[in-house]
């Protein structure tokens, strides 16, 4: 499951970059935001370490059960994230007027 999640935290990493690289699309995000205005890309890749650390630290401190229905809550997101993210980034529409078209 945590393999699940960094591997899906790598491909929303590049894709929140490229929201910044491309003329189309913005990250929605204000903490990325804010520390790509602070730092330039770096700061997105910050934003993103920040998160995964996040996510590792809330994971590590919960019980046996917990933990992995946290990590799993996580992917679950992520999955999420990511779809919408490529999606946008391929096609250059979001992904809800896909659906209503």
């Amino acid at each position: 499951m945590r393999s699940a999640f960094f591997a899906l935290w790598a491909i929303d990493l590049v894709a929140a970059t490229l929201f910044f690289l491309v003329p189309y699309a913005n990250e929605l995000n204000p903490v990325t935001v804010l520390l790509y205005d602070l730092f330039g890309l770096p700061g997105v890749a910050l934003a993103a370490v920040g998160y995964a650390g996040i996510v590792v630290t809330i994971g590590h401190y919960l019980s046996e059960p917990l933990d992995r229905l946290f990590v799993a809550a996580v992917v679950a997101l992520y999955v999420v994230f990511v779809i919408n993210n490529v999606i946008l980034l391929v096609f250059r529409v979001a992904p809800i007027t896909l659906v209503t078209m």
